[in-house]
């Protein structure tokens, strides 16, 4: 039985359902349990939040992410499964604490001063939160110094920077280099996206890592983190 509840989670993140009244990629699933529901089943069945987020939210959302990368999912269908995870850890965020599950980090993300999208800097930190890490959105059109004495009070083991214009882009250098200016910069590793960013331009304002989607910029994040545990 634990294992039907984890495995209908995982198919109800595919499905993008956050609710019994969705109705999902495929015909006829509306009535049935979304993913909500069948998170309080888990929990009432005594089920461990580490399978729950593992094996259901993470484990659906790698397939998600798989049929975006081959075009079997598009952004909507991405937002949509991306929806229901952050609904379950809506629900499962103050048992993690109380339980004493250990977080793999904390990710402070933000889109910078004068840049109003926010979509993918969304679905990054959905995705995050299913990963297992606490994410901190300061919001869009971010002042850098705001985002300065956030990295300074929250302490975050990474900072996301989110542009989706070649005009804001260059602020994301004006944010590491005041890092950098208040002695801040090492304390941090600096993930950048967004539509007109690329890995070059990411080398060459010294950023970490870059991530060309949200599913690429959680495995950079992975990557960074097991290289400071190592």
């Amino acid at each position: 039985m634990p294992d039907d509840i984890i495995g209908l989670i995982r198919e109800n993140v595919i499905q993008g359902r956050v609710t019994r009244d969705d109705e999902g990629m495929d015909e006829g699933m509306s009535g049935q349990p979304g993913v909500t529901e069948l998170i309080e089943q888990a929990l009432a069945s005594e089920l461990g939040i580490k399978d729950i987020v593992a094996r259901g939210l993470s484990g659906g959302m790698d397939v998600v992410g798989q049929k975006f990368e081959a075009g079997e999912y598009y952004i909507p269908d991405m937002l949509a499964s991306a929806e229901a995870v952050g609904a379950a850890m809506d629900i499962l965020q103050p048992r993690l604490a109380k339980g004493g599950v250990k977080t793999k980090g904390t990710v402070l993300v933000a889109t910078v001063k004068d840049d109003l999208h926010d979509i993918g800097k969304n679905i990054v930190s959905i995705l995050l939160r299913g990963a297992g890490y606490v994410v901190k959105d300061l919001g869009n059109n971010i002042d850098t110094q705001v985002i300065v004495d956030a990295v300074r009070e929250e302490k975050p083991q990474f900072l996301g920077l989110s542009a989706l214009l070649t005009s804001t882009m260059a602020r994301m250098g004006e944010v590491i280099q005041a890092l950098e200016d208040n002695g801040l910069r090492d304390q941090v590793k600096i993930i950048i996206g967004g539509a007109p960013v690329s890995e070059e331009f990411a080398n060459s304002i010294g950023a970490d890592g870059y991530g060309a989607d949200g599913f690429q910029a959680v495995a950079v994040v992975e990557d960074l983190n097991s290289d400071s545990e190592g």
